[in-house]
């Protein structure tokens, strides 16, 4: 038996996060744990759920799975958000405006700049001194 589902994926920074929504009882798992469990940090897991308030919705009429990796607990968040904000536009394309004005469908694109040759970090300089 198949499963119905709407998958939207995310990315931030080194983060990448596949969001799958499925009509169900509010069974919320990431990379099989709970989510209490993966996201510990205050405010991690309503910042994940914001999209869902933004069009009304409850977690609770949503099973949600999520697979995320890479990066850090940060870019993980957002990315999760991101999926999570264009898997509920695939469910319903009236929700993307509000989408939109909420923030939650626009990619964060900055990302941690490279080291350059001859440089101590990415931009600073070694201090010049005349002698």
């Amino acid at each position: 038996m198949s499963v119905q589902y709407y998958e939207g994926i995310g990315r931030r920074k080194e983060s990448t996060a596949r969001v799958r929504l499925m009509t169900g009882t509010g069974k919320l798992t990431v990379n099989e744990k709970e989510a209490e469990a993966y996201f510990t940090r205050l405010g991690d897991l309503q910042a994940i759920l914001a999209p869902l308030a933004t069009v009304g919705q409850t977690p609770d009429t949503y099973d949600i799975t999520i697979t995320v990796n890479g990066g850090g607990v940060t870019g993980q968040t957002s990315a999760v958000q991101l999926g999570m904000a264009r898997a509920l536009v695939k469910i319903n394309a009236d929700w993307n405006s509000a989408m939109r004005k909420g923030g939650f469908l626009t990619r964060d694109s900055r990302i941690k700049e490279r080291k350059k040759p001859g440089l101590k970090r990415a931009r600073k300089a070694p201090t010049y001194t005349k002698r």
